[in-house]
């Protein structure tokens, strides 16, 4: 596993020099903690949701008739959603102008009661994912699959690099250069695997200073021309 400078200069080279990469990783960037705990809890439970409905969707569908989902659910309000009734989801399910996914549905019910679960023990489910040490990611991601409904591998990943959460995606390219490095011989399915990505990940940011959205990110574009497409 090279110093992560060595990574930097590759995916510079590859995309036109230092600053043409520096501009590449300013669109997605991530917040400061501060700013991730002020998101109100309604948003979260949206970005689950979007996160949600755009696996095995087209994102353009999905945005297209976003608002249309905010006035479905109510805004997202965690207590309307978790106590939605069979009456309501059955509404919900005629509804032309969401994706009538029952399982998808479903899903805002069990996570709005997780987000107010959050909020009860942490003040808001935002301060709860702001305080949680990138150092662990992994394990934030372990939670998100156990606790939250549908919200596993990349889903929860995207999800958390959406609300600005520093955040590693496992991309097929960031997957490529991980094996190129030698931190992993092959696709990562176990907990062995993904504790090795989150030791690669810390090591690298302590030589740079770079946060997990950075890293993946130049991983994902050290591996060629059209890697960031891949890590957004």
């Amino acid at each position: 596993m090279r110093n992560f400078d060595a990574i930097i200069a590759m995916a510079a080279d590859h995309k036109g020099g230092p600053d043409a990469l520096e501009k590449i990783l300013a669109e997605t960037p991530a917040l400061e903690p501060i700013v991730i705990a002020a998101t109100p809890d309604d948003r979260i439970l949206a970005a689950m949701t979007r996160r949600i409905f755009y696996a095995g969707f087209s994102a353009k569908v999905v945005d297209a008739k976003w608002e249309a989902f905010e006035a479905a659910f109510e805004m997202f309000d965690p207590h309307a959603c978790a106590f939605m009734t069979d009456d309501r989801f059955d509404v919900l399910m005629q509804d032309h102008g969401i994706v009538r996914n029952g399982a998808k549905i479903k899903s805002v019910q069990v996570n709005a009661k997780f987000v107010l679960d959050l909020a009860s023990a942490h003040g808001s489910a935002a301060r709860f994912f702001a305080e949680w040490p990138a150092a662990d990611y992994v394990g934030l991601l372990d939670l998100l699959k156990k606790r939250a409904s549908r919200l596993g591998g990349e889903s929860a990943m995207r999800f958390l690099r959406s609300i600005g959460k520093p955040a590693f995606i496992t991309s097929p390219d960031v997957v490529a250069a991980l094996i190129r490095e030698g931190v992993l011989e092959r696709a990562p399915s176990s907990k062995l695997d993904f504790a090795a990505i989150q030791d690669a990940f810390n090591q690298w940011s302590n030589q740079s200073a770079r946060n997990l959205t950075e890293i993946s990110r130049i991983l994902a574009m050290s591996v060629g021309p059209s890697g960031h497409i891949k890590d957004r």
